[in-house]
């Protein structure tokens, strides 16, 4: 079972279904469908990425609830067919199907919605704030909470920074070289997607790289910021916060262990 963290820390891998883990991070006896069953227990949040190539159905969404333990959250990569399009003020029907597929069947244990954009797709401050318009903030009654991922550096400015904060939403937190690497924070919540997992290290990230990331995610939990990442915008006001932290690529077999490494600093260990 994963050591609890500080308070409204969370860290995990996307997905759980991934043949290198098999018999490296999964026990070699360890069935296929008992893998989110282990997964939960050793680490405390998973991105499930299979919302983002097409819909689940409830009943998914329900058993995935039941074979986590308590406290445990699940995050979701929203639907392409949203984030993928010219004018994305257009995406509302499929914005629309995709809370309709039966998401809030996993109760609590629903955390926040990745809207992840591509590459080529530049900002464009009228139809972006149009997009972020159709985001509910509540569905079934439940409180929603939003993530962009932008991937151009057309969004590294101080007004995409106000756009954010006026509707609440966070930006994703990226290492990756080839992104815009945007550290403020715009909701009451940080999520960070880390893409520098290296084959050569036991632990996919080295001792001092994950030791600064323990640092930086009990100074966003505690309510501040870390004082080695440069923002574009003033701080907010002080206040504490959820955070997000998903080991997500580079060299992706270490991602797991990348993560409970990661884990057991938090926990003080």
């Amino acid at each position: 079972m994963a050591k609890a963290t500080a308070a409204g820390i969370r860290v995990g891998i996307g997905g759980w279904t991934f043949e290198p883990w098999r018999g490296t991070f999964y026990p070699p006896d360890l069935t296929q469908k008992r893998e989110l069953e282990y997964a939960s227990r050793h680490l405390t949040s998973i991105e499930i990425n299979g919302t983002y190539y097409g819909s689940q159905k409830p009943e998914s969404f329900a058993r995935w609830r039941e074979e986590t333990p308590e406290g445990f959250v699940f995050s979701l990569k929203a639907p392409r067919f949203a984030t993928n399009r010219r004018v994305l003020a257009e995406a509302g029907s499929s914005i629309e199907r995709f809370f309709a597929s039966g998401v809030t069947e996993l109760g609590e244990k629903l955390g926040p919605i990745n809207w992840q954009f591509p590459p080529t797709k530049q900002y464009d401050p009228e139809d972006f704030g149009a997009f972020l318009k159709l985001l509910p903030p509540k569905v079934d009654g439940r409180a929603i909470r939003h993530v962009v991922e932008v991937r151009h550096a057309s969004f590294a400015v101080p007004g995409f920074i106000a756009q954010a904060r006026a509707h609440g939403v966070a930006i994703v937190l990226t290492d990756k070289d080839d992104f815009p690497h945007i550290h403020d924070v715009t909701a009451d919540f940080v999520y960070a997607r880390l893409q520098r997992s290296s084959e050569d290290v036991e632990t996919g990230y080295a001792p001092k790289a994950l030791d600064a990331w323990a640092k930086r995610a009990r100074a966003w939990s505690e309510g501040g910021a870390p004082g080695d990442l440069a923002t574009l915008a003033e701080a907010p006001k002080k206040a504490p916060r959820d955070v997000f932290i998903y080991m997500i690529n580079g060299f992706k077999p270490k991602a797991p262990f990348a993560a409970m490494a990661l884990i057991k600093r938090l926990a003080g260990g």
